[in-house]
């Protein structure tokens, strides 16, 4: 029904300059000094690593699918049965939050597994998918359970997500 993919802009960038920063290496240094090479190849993935480690935390975390009856955001599987209607249709009908603003809720939006870092702890809505922050810019979308549990999902799209969620919720409900 839905899926949400993560852009590769980042991770394509930092991998193209590092392996055309590693080619430039080599054209001098191979066969000569391949251990010298390999090396430096190996130190510049120190520098790599770090670059790469949000996109895939994203992609671990904030990876959003609703299929059939199952909304699967990062490790956490929710049945569409469990999430009340009425506030995913209260977050589509709601106003889209300017570029600042996202920025803004992502820096305040943290569920650590740390004393008073927890969102239950701050009274706030418990982060979907196994994180521990929205990340930063991206926006997110608070919806309830059937239980009156507030859940924080972080989300690329949000009108697309929340209108494939309504769709979801309403096949749902009819079920």
């Amino acid at each position: 029904m839905y899926l949400e993919k993560s852009p590769k802009t980042w991770s394509a960038i930092c991998i193209a300059l590092y392996l055309a920063g590693i080619a430039y290496l080599g054209v001098d240094t191979i066969p000569d000094e391949i251990g010298l090479w390999l090396g430096l190849s190996a130190l510049f993935l120190v520098v790599l690593l770090p670059c790469l480690a949000v996109p895939i935390s994203k992609a671990v975390y904030q990876r959003i699918r609703i299929d059939g009856e199952i909304l699967r955001v990062g490790r956490e599987r929710l049945p569409l049965s469990e999430v009340d209607p009425a506030s995913v249709q209260a977050a589509l009908q709601g106003t889209t939050p300017t570029p600042v603003e996202r920025y803004a809720a992502s820096a305040a939006a943290i569920d650590a597994p740390a004393p008073g870092l927890r969102a239950a702890d701050r009274g706030g809505p418990r982060l979907v998918g196994g994180g521990w922050a929205v990340p930063m810019g991206m926006d997110s979308v608070t919806i309830s359970t059937r239980r009156g549990e507030s859940l924080l999902i972080a989300t690329r799209d949000r009108t697309a997500f929340l209108t494939a969620l309504a769709g979801g919720t309403a096949g749902a409900a009819r079920s």
